[in-house]
C-alpha cells in the first residue's frame, strides 16, 4: 500500500532543504505537501489540517512571486 505519511514526511524534509538553498522551487515543493495533506485530511477524517494547508499554499504562491520577481529585477 502506498504511504501518503511517507511521502509528505519525504516532500518535507525536501522542500526544507531547497528553501535553505535559498531555491525558490522549494515553496513549490512545499505547496503539493500541503496539498496532499489535505488529502491525508480528508481521508482520515481530520479536517482541522485542511484550511491551514490551504492558507499555507496561499502563503508559498505568493512567497514564489515576490522571490521570481526579486531574482528577476
Amino acid at each position: 500500500m502506498f504511504r501518503l505519511d511517507y511521502v509528505s514526511c519525504l516532500l518535507t524534509v525536501l522542500s526544507t532543504i531547497l528553501v535553505g538553498r535559498k531555491m525558490w522551487y522549494g515553496l513549490v515543493v512545499a505547496g503539493v505537501n500541503s496539498l496532499l495533506i489535505c488529502i491525508i485530511g480528508l481521508k482520515t477524517a481530520q479536517l482541522g489540517f485542511i484550511p491551514a494547508n490551504l492558507f499555507c499554499i496561499g502563503v508559498y504562491a505568493t512567497s514564489i512571486r515576490s522571490w521570481r520577481r526579486e531574482r528577476a529585477g
